[in-house]
Order: structure tokens, then C-alpha cells, then sequence
């Protein structure tokens, strides 16, 4: 019996996959249970459409990144903090700091989106990475000037 899988079943088959299984196995665990579906044209017709309408939103969410990326490349994040002799601050300027004035600037990023191997130590500009989207990678400026 041809069946849709509707959660993913372990040793059987993800959420979305038609495979081929027992009609018992079907009729008595899967169905029941709400786990599958059996794979009707209607039903398949339904998951194509569940499956386009998943790209077309996976691919909206690429390009909103990709505009955000190119408006992040123009933008310069200025901080202020205390610094003592030779351009040392007092304490480091982390990633939520970053998050926060970006978000006054009209930009909402999260902070674990904010690539930064370790926190800001000394003034001057840094350049750092921004992750907005699994193939979408933006460069932010990061000024950081004395109080």
C-alpha cells in the first residue's frame, strides 16, 4: 500500500515521502495513528501544492535576506565605550551591544546571527559577518569609538 508520510517514522520514511509499505503495517500502526496518509491522488495533489507553497516561502525568505545583506554592507554600527591607554577598552564590546544598536538603527538581528569569534577589545573599525540565512552571508562595520 502506497502511503504518505505526514511526521517522520523512524526506519520508514520522513514527512512528506510516499513510499511503498505493508497494507497490515498501514491499516493498523501508520493510520491509525496519524503518522501517514493513505496516497490517493488527491492526497498527493495536496502534498505537491503544500511542497510548492514550501519553496516559494523558503525562496521569499533568501531574497528578504539578501536585501537585508546588501543594506547591512552600507551600514557602520558606531559604539561608545571607555578606553584606557593605547586604545584598550574597559571591558569588551560583545555581540548583544552590536544586536541592540542595530536594532535602534531599524535593523533586527539576532544576536547569535552576529558572527564574532571574541569580543571587541581595542577602538577602531572591525568587519565582521552576519549570518541572515543558511546561504546568505552580509559584512557589518563596527566603529568603536572612545567615551
Amino acid at each position: 500500500m502506497k502511503v504518505i508520510f505526514i511526521k517522520d517514522v523512524k526506519g520508514q520514511g520522513k514527512k512528506g515521502q510516499v513510499k511503498e509499505v505493508s497494507e497490515g503495517y498501514a491499516s493498523n500502526f501508520l493510520l491509525p495513528r496519524g503518522l501517514a496518509r493513505p496516497a490517493t491522488d488527491g492526497n498527493v495533489k495536496v502534498l505537491e501544492n503544500q511542497n510548492a507553497a514550501e519553496q516559494k516561502r523558503k525562496q521569499q525568505e533568501k531574497e528578504e535576506a539578501v536585501a537585508l545583506g546588501e543594506k547591512l554592507e552600507t551600514v557602520t554600527v558606531e559604539l561608545k565605550a571607555k578606553a584606557g591607554e593605547g586604545g584598550k577598552l574597559f571591558g569588551a564590546i560583545t555581540s548583544k551591544q552590536i544586536a541592540e544598536a542595530l536594532g535602534k538603527q531599524g535593523y533586527k538581528i539576532d544576536k547569535r546571527k552576529i558572527e564574532l569569534d571574541e569580543p571587541i577589545r581595542t577602538l577602531g573599525v572591525t568587519q565582521m559577518s552576519v549570518k541572515l540565512h543558511p546561504d546568505v552571508k552580509a559584512t557589518l562595520k563596527v566603529q568603536v569609538t572612545e567615551e
